[in-house]
Order: C-alpha cells, then structure tokens, then sequence
C-alpha cells in the first residue's frame, strides 16, 4: 500500500487524488464516486468533497489502495 503525505491536518477528497496525481480532474472524481468505485476506511464514498484525515485509507477498485499520512517538517 502506498502512502500519500499530507501538510494539513485535512483534505478534500477530490483535492487529495489530484494532488496525489491519482486522478486528472475532479470531475473524474465525481464519475468514480456515482459508480461507486471509491472507499475510504472501507466504506464506500457519496460525498466528492468528503474530508481525508491521517490514518485513513482511500482504496479505488482496481487502482489500488493508499494510506493518508500527515507530513512533519520545516
């Protein structure tokens, strides 16, 4: 399972795919979510601006699985 860091204590969860490369555009997002192809913490996800804490883990059936992690540092 890979990891995505994180700077802030949360994220969208349409914000955190782009920003992690997963997906081009949130309006991919929004298609994913209505065929129900995203989860997090094994619950599948509705909400597109749904927030990611660290410690949770967003899997995408057939994509993989990824572990949300709080970055610290300078």
């Amino acid at each position: 399972m890979e990891k995505i860091l994180i700077k802030t204590e949360t994220i969208n969860l349409d914000q955190l795919l782009k920003w992690a490369s997963i997906v081009d555009s949130g309006g991919i997002v929004k298609f994913m979510i209505e065929d129900q192809l995203i989860k997090v913490n094994g619950e599948v996800v509705t909400q597109r601006r749904k927030k990611i804490y660290p410690g949770d883990i967003i899997e995408i059936i057939d994509s993989g699985q990824w572990e949300v992690q709080r970055e610290f540092g300078e």
